[in-house]
């Protein structure tokens, strides 16, 4: 009985070393964390969110009639089997329904030829179908223009599995410096789909991170919330191949900036092959694993299963 108690009681002191001995981080840093975590997964699920995409259809034409029906110039995935024309004349893009194709427009019935608004514009249009669930809308990729088309029921979203982390470390929550470009200082950015844009690039975190100063353009115009897009020895070993996002805010008066990794998330393209993903620039490929943030998002196999 001595000996049961005098090893009990050993286990216990074990077990209180090891919590002792396990790191105390700020309740608030995690609470933080995990708040950012939940509105990212209700942004992504939002149903106009990243995973509600079924379509990207590049306009090759002067003119294209689209629908789901299998004589539409476009064949979209989902929607009336005859929506409209999409018509091009020069850089002005137009859109002239079919009729009784029941779409609509800031609430409103679309039963005439309206311009077509790309997401380059002060206000894209968004046309929306099957009684609110699909929309359609245009983007602008450098000289070419195409169709985004999103649902609802899409299958991303649907059958969306989870999101996994790296634990929450506020040893990667970092004050770094903000050293600024000159004005107009512009940086290429490639896309997914081999799209390069020259993008606003207003200046430079550094940082310093096991003995080592790094360096990370970003992307923005100045006095403005800024955005990284960087690659790291995890890219592909952990985190998604093409690279991660951060989103960081305005610089202070002190030329600092936070750069929190556990905050760093994938692109788009991590969940559906109909997005343009910027790709990080070579200036942002950094030689550091970054154990941090978001992981590579598990696609559900044919059965909607991780």
């Amino acid at each position: 009985m001595l000996a049961a108690l005098l090893l009990a009681g050993c286990g216990g002191s074990d077990k209180q070393d090891v919590a002792d001995a396990a790191p105390h981080f700020d309740a608030a840093f995690l609470m933080n964390n995990d708040i950012w975590r939940e509105q990212r997964k209700t942004e992504l699920l939002a149903a106009d969110g990243w995973t509600s995409l079924v379509g990207l259809h590049w306009l090759e034409l002067k003119a294209h009639y689209i629908g789901s029906g299998s004589t539409s110039g476009i064949r979209l995935a989902v929607g009336p089997e005859r929506m409209g024309m999409v018509s091009r004349d020069g850089e002005r893009v137009w859109f002239t329904p079919e009729p009784g194709a029941a779409l609509q427009v800031q609430g409103q019935p679309l039963t005439k030829r309206i311009a077509f608004h790309s997401d380059d514009d002060f206000e894209p249009t968004i046309i929306s179908f099957d009684d609110g669930k699909g929309a359609l809308s245009l983007i602008h990729r450098g000289p070419r223009y195409a169709l985004r088309v999103k649902h609802a029921d899409a299958p991303a979203r649907v059958h969306f599995t989870r999101l996994d982390y790296w634990p929450a470390d506020p040893s990667w929550r970092i004050t770094a410096r903000f050293v600024p470009h000159d004005a107009g200082k512009t940086l290429p950015i490639a896309d997914i789909t081999g799209l390069v844009r020259d993008q606003a690039n207003a200046g430079a975190v550094e940082f310093e991170r096991d003995g080592r100063t790094w360096r990370l353009e970003a992307l923005g115009e100045p006095g403005r919330p800024l955005q990284l897009i960087f690659a790291d020895r995890t890219s592909g070993r952990g985190s998604y191949a093409a690279g991660r996002y951060i989103d960081v805010g305005v610089p202070d008066a002190k030329s600092q900036v936070v750069v929190d990794f556990n905050r760093a998330y994938n692109p788009p393209c991590a969940f559906t092959p109909f997005a343009t993903c910027p790709l990080p620039p070579p200036e942002n490929r950094m030689d550091l694993p970054v154990e941090a943030g978001e992981k590579t998002y598990v696609k559900p196999d044919a059965g909607g299963h991780a």
